[in-house]
């Protein structure tokens, strides 16, 4: 068995040297020799590695061939590698992968030029996979740390926070991309290809570039103003804030000439930064834009970093629709082919209840649905109103029900000890507020099946959606626009008919609408991000995510 075992694995590397081989335009001879005695080092060399060990995992997937080195000279790969390291705008010069890119190309000249052993070449191929595995876990996996994270938000709900990020690893490992790039020979082509295509991401990452730019050249000022800034008046401090404008890409001059005048140049500019951060965007410059302002450049890029290592986490759809809701934006996104069909307002959890980061997919949509009352919040905020007023649920169309099945009997509100309940474990008793334009959840909602039971929906209390912060809910989403979402929907459904469901909702009658082309959904949370139109946009760090990821953010 032993022998046998041996031929295949010689066959083998046999097989994979000679791919590696035409893939790189090799000779074939010198370099199957090479890689024959080279395999045999590193396989005694590797072996006695535990099986988790990255270099030994690697290699038995390339068969112990050498991928880095070769006899007379570092191997496309290699050098594939280095111009890949040291072309990337984002490492900074002192990093330790730039650092020991440009370190192991010394030493890998200094070897050839001296006749250098197998043993060293070895030695500086485990060095140059390595090197590979750093830049690949930055590239491919980013610098979060999600254990820490996910321990955090453990913490959270320990405080009856019911916090949570779902995360979808990307498509490519480090050893999976670098087998592609080995029987392939294009390494910058599969780290390319590895790059997320969706979230905007690459123009994301060219503001980044942009940014780092700015950074080099001084960044921007400090706007000293006090007080409120109003258009048309005159102020010492309009030609910093004109500066600083001008240094953000927001001021992009006019005709007329420049004073200490707060013209209407400068108040189109000011409305345009105060739009791309959520602000109220009116050209009055107040406590929230000059706090804005104010941020240095330096951290804005520590979140557009952070947000472009967030998408590299989400789920990449590559579908023809897609339901996007950022939470620090407040915004549902529909996307058809890639682009920008329909936007509307949204309302997310609160800071204590706040909604989940998921994906899932829209399978259901649901006509004046009834609201199936949680235990949190019958126990919270019902019970309470109910020790105040045994009425207080009827008042609000709420019915309560001993159990759950079609025959529980319903029960009068007057007839429980409640006070019983408050801090039980367990509730008998069911909540469920019948359809209606007083229903909580509106006349339409939106089901997407998940472990968090949230869903979109429609809400009677239209006036928060003039809010620009609007984290008021228990976790669901609802939606400002409910029925021109049920139109989008019915425009590629068939199940969907839009002219009878709205006449169904004049009514109180249920209806299960069945879709035969579901949506995907993405619950995301980016704070910094590039809207359909190309615009740079960033956001409030509502839920504290951002502090709360930064904390154990790793340095390269």
């Amino acid at each position: 068995m032993g022998i046998q075992y041996k031929i295949k694995q010689t066959c083998l590397r046999l097989t994979v040297s000679a791919l590696f081989t035409f893939s790189l335009n090799l000779s074939a001879n010198s370099h199957i020799e090479f890689n024959d005695v080279a395999s045999t080092v590193m396989l005694n060399s590797l072996q006695p590695l535990p099986k988790n060990n990255f270099l030994r995992q690697l290699y038995s997937q390339l068969l112990f061939v050498p991928v880095w080195m070769q006899e007379e000279h570092l191997s496309a790969l290699s050098k594939a590698l280095f111009l890949e390291i040291l072309s990337d705008k984002t490492l900074l010069a002192s990093s330790k992968l730039t650092q020991d890119a440009m370190k192991f190309q010394q030493e890998a000249e200094a070897l050839y030029q001296n006749q250098g052993t197998l043993q060293q070449k070895i030695a500086l191929e485990f060095k140059i996979a390595q090197l590979y595995k750093g830049y690949a876990d930055y590239t491919l996996y980013g610098s979060i740390n999600w254990g820490a994270f996910q321990a955090r938000l453990y913490n959270l709900r320990k405080d009856a926070i019911k916090a949570a990020w779902v995360t979808y690893k990307p498509e490519f490992t480090p050893i999976s991309l670098l087998e592609a790039a080995a029987i392939g020979g294009n390494l910058t082509d599969m780290f390319q290809k590895s790059k997320p295509k969706e979230y905007h991401y690459a123009a994301l990452q060219q503001a980044l570039y942009r940014y780092l730019q700015i950074a080099n050249q001084g960044g921007w000022g400090h706007v000293s103003f006090k007080g409120t800034v109003k258009p048309g008046k005159v102020y010492k401090s309009i030609p910093e804030l004109r500066e600083r404008l001008r240094r953000s890409g927001d001021y992009r001059g006019c005709d007329t000439p420049e004073s200490k005048v707060y013209d209407s140049c400068l108040k189109k500019a000011v409305i345009h930064f105060q739009k791309r951060h959520g602000l109220v965007a009116k050209g009055v410059v107040g406590k929230e834009t000059r706090k804005a302002l104010n941020i240095p450049v330096e951290v804005r890029i520590k979140e557009i970093r952070l947000n472009l290592d967030r998408i590299k986490w989400l789920h990449q759809r590559h579908a023809k629709r897609h339901i996007i809701i950022n939470i620090p934006a407040f915004t549902l996104f529909f996307e058809e082919d890639g682009s920008l069909r329909q936007s509307m307002r949204v309302i997310t959890g609160k800071k204590k209840n706040p909604t989940p980061i998921f994906s899932n997919t829209v399978q259901t949509i649901v006509l004046n649905p009834h609201w199936n009352v949680p235990k949190s919040i019958i126990q919270k905020e019902m019970i309470p109103k109910l020790l105040k007023n045994p009425n207080a649920m009827a008042k609000q169309g709420i019915e309560i029900h001993k159990g759950w099945g079609k025959d529980a009997q319903k029960v009068d509100g007057a007839s429980v000890d409640w006070a019983a309940y408050r801090y039980s474990k367990t509730m008998p008793f069911h909540f469920a507020q019948v359809p209606g334009y007083k229903n909580a959840l509106g006349k339409v909602k939106f089901l997407f099946p998940n472990q968090f039971s949230v869903y979109m929906h429609d809400t009677p209390n239209k006036r928060l959606f003039a809010r620009n912060t609007r984290a008021f809910s228990h976790g669901c989403i609802r939606l400002e626009k409910p029925r021109e979402l049920l139109k989008t929907f019915s425009t590629f459904n068939d199940s969907v008919d839009f002219e009878k469901s709205q006449k169904r909702l004049k009514g109180r009658k249920k209806a299960y609408l069945k879709l035969d082309n579901q949506v995907p959904v993405d619950v995301v949370y980016l704070t910094a991000y590039v809207d359909y139109d190309g615009v740079l946009q960033f956001r409030n760090d509502i839920y504290g995510y951002d502090k709360m990821q930064l904390q154990s953010y790793r340095n390269w």
